[in-house]
């Protein structure tokens, strides 16, 4: 099972958390609050890899926290924001 490191940016109560994957460009999540925003998390990855499905690529390998911090252009997103380690959902027609 893959994982995945998410950054979660949360802007204050006024703003929805956001979460989004440094390996993954264009995947994003959010919600009312930093647990609804992870809540919501692995099914933004399960919508990302049934995309890359449908086209026939494999999904991006994941880094560890330690190549993401250091990578320059993520390396102060990680010191500046809170980060998680998210599953990508096992997808039910993969066991079938």
């Amino acid at each position: 099972m893959a994982h995945y490191i998410a950054i979660i940016e949360d802007a204050g109560p006024d703003h929805a958390v956001g979460v989004w994957f440094p390996d993954l460009p264009g995947c994003t999540s959010a919600g009312d609050d930093i647990d609804e925003a992870l809540r919501n998390a692995p099914e933004a990855l399960e919508l990302y890899a049934e995309s890359f499905e449908a086209d026939g690529k494999p999904m991006p390998r994941p880094r560890t926290l330690t190549e993401l911090k250091s990578d320059p252009e993520i390396a102060d997103d990680i010191k500046t924001y809170m980060v998680a380690l998210i599953e990508l959902p096992a997808r039910a027609h993969a066991a079938e």
